[in-house]
């Protein structure tokens, strides 16, 4: 398993300008340039240190808030291609539906490739609700818009004999011919993050890794769509390498010292959730099942989208910003406590979605400071991180048809 460390470049001194929304319309005098040129740095610090100490790097990106100064995932790419000299670096994600040029993303990507010396890995992302209506983009088309601008990427990385033409629904180019092409031959690995089990099912044709977030039984199933389209099409079972996981991670050398890191770390959560209702679900965007479900959900949580709905390992739905933090733990959004704590926290994940080959780390978010951070860093690489290295493909499992762990025959 490898361990990826991430964190969303958050501006905490602005959370209580408006308890209605950080994000699309709060204003950016609330932004001190010279606070954040200080984070800025510090979080730079942050990445070289996590390579340094056997982490590799995701990248992500966000407007209009102060929940996420990582407005590029792609400016920040090309920097640590530069800066550090061991780690993948992995953008999940680039909202592609979002951009109006996926050649320039192309050119891009393989710029921060050929720098790096082949580290890099694809990540592409729907992108969240919230920044639809700041971009003024249509929702209805919005999943035609991804695969469209998905497949002219892919095919401006891999293409090297001259120029082609693309005349699409759209997007549109008289010659594209990147230069330079990808370090990586034929192009550096893809990765896309998905909410439900109907959009792992295109993943798992492209043969693309899935990643997903905050939610067990949700991971589950969609690594099982996976695994059950990959049979359908008379592919051999996916290796654990085209599974990803991301939660928020708090290490110490006693449990309360796990805990109280988590406490700063799940400032993430509780200022995601701060958004304005008019951006939350925009018409056309879930479908009228995610709709009618989210109706039907504990008070607090508004969002349609199905990984947002979240239960404990006895069935009991949280609300993810006002959980506990032993809730937080116990539904898979949180790793916590010792070094022994979390591994077997992260075990008991593993098995029960019959085996993951990344696991993703939120090791740094909400007012966690830089040398708990680093200390968070720290102590997973030492304590955690080689045992992680040595698990193997759930014992005793395999899956039927449908996808689903069933047990062996031999351990039955």
């Amino acid at each position: 398993m490898r361990a990826w460390f991430i964190s969303e470049q958050p501006y905490p001194q602005a959370w209580d300008a408006d308890p209605v929304t950080l994000r699309v319309t709060l204003p950016s005098k609330h932004f001190d340039p010279k606070i954040g040129a200080d984070l800025l740095n510090r979080y730079y610090d942050e990445y070289m240190a996590a390579d340094e100490l056997g982490w590799d790097i995701m990248l992500n990106e966000h407007h209009s808030t102060a929940t996420c100064l990582s407005v590029s995932c792609l400016n920040n790419l090309s920097i640590l291609a530069r800066i550090t000299k061991k780690a993948r670096l992995l953008t999940l994600g680039i909202p592609i539906c979002h951009r109006p040029d996926p050649v320039r993303i192309a050119e891009e990507l393989a710029y921060a490739d050929v720098l790096s010396r082949g580290r890099t890995e694809i990540g592409f992302i729907k992108g969240i609700a919230y920044e639809i209506s700041a971009q003024n983009s249509n929702p209805v088309d919005l999943m035609s818009r991804f695969w469209e601008a998905h497949d002219l990427i892919l095919k401006a990385l891999t293409t090297h004999d001259g120029p082609f033409n693309w005349e699409g629904q759209h997007f549109h180019h008289r010659q594209v011919n990147i230069w330079p092409r990808p370090y990586q031959q034929p192009r550096p690995n893809v990765w896309i993050s998905a909410g439900n089990a109907a959009t792992a099912i295109p993943v798992a044709e492209c043969g693309h890794t899935i990643a997903t977030v905050f939610s067990r039984d949700n991971a589950k199933k969609m690594f099982e769509a996976y695994r059950k389209r990959t049979a359908e099409l008379g592919r051999p079972e996916p290796n654990l390498d085209r599974f990803g996981y991301l939660a928020m991670l708090a290490i110490g050398r006693t449990r309360a010292e796990g805990f109280a890191k988590l406490a700063k770390v799940k400032g993430y959560l509780e200022s995601a959730s701060i958004v304005n209702p008019a951006f939350q679900n925009p018409p056309g965007l879930f479908p009228p099942e995610a709709n009618a479900a989210a109706l039907q959900r504990p008070s607090g949580a508004r969002i349609a989208q199905d990984h947002l709905i979240v239960k404990k390992t006895d069935g009991t739905p949280i609300n993810t910003s006002t959980a506990s933090m032993e809730d937080l733990v116990d539904a898979g959004l949180a790793y916590a406590g010792t070094p022994d704590d979390v591994f077997q926290q992260i075990k008991r994940m593993y098995d029960h979605v019959g085996g993951f080959g990344h696991l993703i780390a939120l090791a740094h978010g909400g007012t966690l400071s830089h040398e708990d951070t680093v200390d968070n860093l720290d102590l997973f690489s030492r304590e955690v991180m080689p045992r992680l290295r040595e698990l193997r493909p759930p014992q005793g499992q395999s899956f039927d048809a449908r996808g689903v762990i069933r047990e062996n025959a031999l351990s039955a």
